[in-house]
């Protein structure tokens, strides 16, 4: 009897060891598969954040690409606006002529005065788009035209306002006009308003708005 009793023990225990071992590794496999799926999410979450991040720096880049678009267009129109023509032949000149007025700068690129008013007749060319053209001569590359123009000090500035029996007609300051170059001609660097007053004497008397 006693042996009985020792016995039906003994198989209680086994079958409580089994029992425990049994909701172990249960919990265990639920342990771990909780842990998987979080570490299936962390790392779903953690594509998606990428992704996101991506699509934001792409997003960026996009833009800025666009804006640097964007700003060269503005760039090479405000460039092209404000354009100073750099004359080489007499013809640049006459096909000007048809449209307005031309500012003649004739220079040297030796020349400090005449390099410093290169910023002014940039800001002339914005200024006159479209109703005056604003040109540079350099009598290092075109020693013909220095002598064409009888140049002996530089800068030399006239503005020809048109063409009469073959010969260029020059502003003068008083609003009158001469084909004698030397009573028009700005000589030095002076500031931009004596430029300018000259052109708009010239618009005025084609009736163009200033």
């Amino acid at each position: 009897m006693k042996k009985l009793i020792i016995l039906l023990i003994m198989l209680a225990a086994v079958i409580f060891a089994a029992g425990c071992t049994d909701e172990s590794q249960k919990n265990n496999s639920t342990d771990a598969q909780a842990v998987q799926e979080s570490n299936d999410i962390v790392k779903t979450n953690g594509s998606e954040t990428v992704s996101q991040e991506t699509q934001a720096v792409q997003g960026s880049n996009d833009i800025a690409e666009t804006n640097k678009s964007g700003q060269n267009k503005t760039s090479q129109e405000t460039q092209e606006g404000s354009s100073v023509l750099t004359v080489t032949s007499l013809e640049q000149i006459n096909t000007s002529l048809k449209q307005g007025p031309v500012l003649v700068k004739i220079g040297s690129k030796h020349c400090g005065p005449c390099q410093a008013m290169r910023p002014m007749l940039k800001e002339l060319a914005t200024e006159y788009s479209g109703k005056a053209t604003i040109t540079s001569i350099d009598i290092t590359e075109s020693p013909d035209l220095e002598a064409y123009f009888e140049i002996g000090y530089v800068p030399d500035t006239s503005l020809i306002v048109g063409i009469e029996d073959g010969d260029y007609v020059y502003m003068q300051e008083n609003g009158t006009v001469t084909k004698d170059r030397f009573q028009a001609r700005i000589q030095g660097q002076m500031e931009k308003k004596v430029y300018e007053d000259r052109i708009n004497l010239a618009l005025l008397q084609e009736g163009k708005s200033i």
